[in-house]
């Protein structure tokens, strides 16, 4: 899934054998291949939209009529203040931060849904590896991180504005800000718990963005976001990975009775 064109172009660039796929409500899909040494994906592209609602109930009709092995929204972000231009942030819990009650002061109700954990870990493992880099085009060498992201339906673009405010005193452990992982994830969760994580891309930092900027950052972003995702996918289930069968401390052992001869009794 991803929001924006640019998003869906990165994306798209790492698929072969495209081919378009039309849902009779009217959403249009492409569905293409992607091979990594001994896997073969079936990935099917959406474009949801901006803003978290649009992105659900986009969400919960490609997962309805498709019923994938995983989901994954693809795209870009705003970051917060220790994040640089082209960092990648695979998010392993996403903040809906807009939902609040409002008296004499601002009371946050922050709803939060979880990434998959699998998905999460081998998030890590292509973090820590540093593999991906080599799916990019150009020599970046982007740093990658797993860690939470804020979602809602606004534009973060000043440090002094009450959103930013929100952000930071509720969601102090964030990494960056978007529009459609919260709606993405809720959809996820409510059809079969679909495994599912966003990875963003970082476009601007919130504090300072610009129309000129997001022109040269944001096609970026987007390539970090979709390499990262791909080798994600190349490495998700690869027979170089050794299979563990764990033991089962928890199974109940009887105890065998004691027994005892006549003679020993006597």
């Amino acid at each position: 899934m991803t929001a924006l064109d640019l998003e869906y172009a990165a994306v798209r660039t790492f698929l072969r054998d495209i081919h378009e796929l039309r849902h009779p409500s009217g959403t249009v899909y492409e569905r293409g291949i992607f091979e990594s040494a001994e896997l073969e994906w079936q990935i099917t592209l959406a474009q949801t939209g901006i803003g978290n609602a649009i992105s659900a109930i986009e969400t919960a009709r490609a997962l309805d009529c498709f019923r994938p092995d995983i989901a994954i929204f693809v795209g870009i972000a705003g970051g917060l203040e220790s994040m640089q231009i082209g960092d990648v942030v695979a998010a392993d819990y996403v903040y809906g931060y807009e939902s609040a009650k409002y008296t004499e002061t601002h009371q946050s109700r922050i709803k939060t849904f979880g990434s998959g954990y699998p998905l999460v870990q081998r998030a890590r493992a292509v973090r820590r590896h540093e593999e991906w880099h080599k799916r990019i085009s150009s020599n970046a060498r982007p740093r990658a991180f797993v860690g939470p992201i804020a979602s809602g339906e606004q534009v973060v673009a000043g440090r002094n504005t009450p959103t930013h405010q929100i952000i930071e005193v509720h969601c102090g452990d964030t990494y960056a800000v978007e529009m459609e992982g919260w709606g993405f994830l809720f959809a996820a969760h409510t059809n079969g718990d679909v495994p599912a994580i966003v990875i963003r891309g970082i476009s601007d930092l919130t504090y300072d963005k610009t129309p000129e900027n997001d022109e040269e950052h944001q096609p970026r972003a987007a390539e970090h976001a979709a390499a990262f995702t791909f080798e994600l996918l190349a490495t998700l289930e690869g027979s170089e990975a050794g299979q563990v069968k764990p033991f089962v401390p928890w199974q109940s052992r009887q105890r065998a009775s004691p027994s005892y001869s006549p003679s020993e009794l006597s």
